[in-house]
């Protein structure tokens, strides 16, 4: 969330904020709601004021046995008193309203991020490794595993419908190792703290990293009101909601491998074959919260942490800068790495990695302290994939893809497969 007082004297400089993100202008929209948010208290305050001094000027009234003052008076404030409850209302209306149109105002991008509309206006930042060279025809994954016999499309949508996977046997163990090895990875390498966290949260979580209001419809609900983690962005961010931390102690950098819960709306027809997009999925994610002057070195940092997944992996990817009409609703800065998939002929985003600054900050009210400054501030968070498990295990069947219709397991995997050197048909 943006903070009122920076639009109220950078009016100008959010709305072109906007226009490079391809939205609409607002500052005038909020600020007259603002004008409207501050006469209603000020009204309220005036009230509260007579009320106050009409209530002392009953006392002198009396004292000096004016009694018609008195009994006038003593009106003034009863008339004051059963007017309020409809100004408190007033106020409570006009506080949400600017708070509801705030929570929709995406962040406002870094000066270096490449102004564009949409994926084709993203710039590569770096290339590593090359694509693989065979003898044999690339094939998708979804041709793979089904020949393998470990990948099973009908049975997972007779079991919940489109958009799920069942695999079974070693590619069900490959997936497993491939959550493991970038647990392993960032906690002993990277120095992230693993996190075993809940799947379901409440309202609160899920708006602190903006996932809420504007993004509900991609959200899956429980009957009880709580929402399914689209991300553990969503629970580790929240980690820190509503604390006051010690500057010293940043930055903190947490990680967790869970399953991801989202309803893909508006990807009708959209990557329909196989277990690109998914309802459910396993990622690993990567959060850090750090101060304000070491969030973008931050950035950096976490982006290599979830290169080094694939570097050590051995796939071929590039990183991209993406330009400020594909960023997210939170970002003010966004990596996106994406891995080579030889089936598709093309690279895919496997993982992105995001500076919020404090946007994330505020709608949490965390703050951290400075030494010897008697002023709080909010903290500024990071999120990224470290990476998707689910288009990671993609990338190997399809990479790793042998003439005979195997899979070779990766060297580093190895340690994690209990033997298993190759991925081949089931008996």
């Amino acid at each position: 969330m943006l903070d009122i007082k920076w639009i109220r004297e950078n009016e100008a400089a959010l709305d072109e904020a906007l226009r490079k993100r391809g939205a609409e202008p607002m500052a005038a929209t909020l600020l007259a709601l603002d004008d409207k948010r501050r006469s209603v208290i000020q009204k309220l305050q005036d009230m509260q004021s007579r009320r106050n001094a009409a209530s002392k000027e009953i006392g002198i009234a009396l004292g000096q046995k004016n009694s018609e003052l008195a009994e006038k008076l003593k009106a003034e404030v009863a008339q004051i008193k059963d007017t309020m409850p409809a100004a408190e209302q007033e106020e409570r209306e006009a506080v949400a309203a600017l708070d509801d149109a705030l929570s929709r105002v995406p962040n406002i991008p870094l000066d270096d991020v490449p102004v564009g509309k949409d994926e084709h206006d993203n710039v590569v930042k770096h290339v590593v490794g090359e694509k693989p060279r065979w003898n044999h025809s690339a094939k998708e994954h979804f041709e793979i595993g089904e020949a393998l016999g470990y990948m099973d499309f009908e049975r997972a949508a007779k079991l919940s419908g489109s958009r799920f996977t069942v695999l079974t046997g070693q590619l069900a163990k490959l997936e497993r190792a491939l959550g493991q090895f970038m647990l392993d990875m960032h906690t002993t390498e990277h120095g992230y703290t693993e996190v075993s966290s809940p799947l379901m949260v409440r309202d609160e979580a899920m708006y602190g990293t903006g996932q809420l209001p504007k993004f509900a419809e991609d959200l899956f609900r429980t009957t009880d009101g709580r929402w399914l983690i689209p991300t553990a962005e969503v629970t580790l961010t929240n980690l820190v909601s509503g604390e006051t931390l010690e500057q010293e102690k940043l930055p903190l950098r947490f990680t967790a491998l869970t399953p991801s819960f989202r309803s893909e709306a508006g990807s009708a027809g959209r990557d329909t074959r196989g277990m690109l997009r998914q309802h459910q999925f396993w990622k690993c994610e990567l959060v850090s919260i750090t101060d304000a002057d070491s969030s973008i070195a931050e950035h950096e940092r976490m982006t290599e942490c979830a290169e080094n997944v694939l570097k050590r992996l051995g796939l071929h990817f590039r990183t991209m800068t993406l330009c400020t009409g594909d960023m997210g609703f939170g970002a003010r800065k966004t990596y996106d790495i994406e891995v080579w998939l030889p089936g598709q002929d093309t690279y895919r985003e496997i993982s992105s990695c995001s500076v919020c600054g404090d946007f994330q900050g505020r709608r949490m009210n965390a703050r951290y302290r400075v030494k010897d400054d008697k002023n709080l501030k909010f903290v500024h968070t990071l999120n990224g994939s470290g990476v998707a498990v689910g288009r990671c295990l993609i990338a190997v069947m399809e990479n790793y893809l042998n003439e005979d219709g195997s899979i070779s397991v990766p060297d580093a995997l190895l340690p994690y497969m209990g033997g298993i050197t190759k991925i081949e048909r089931a008996n």
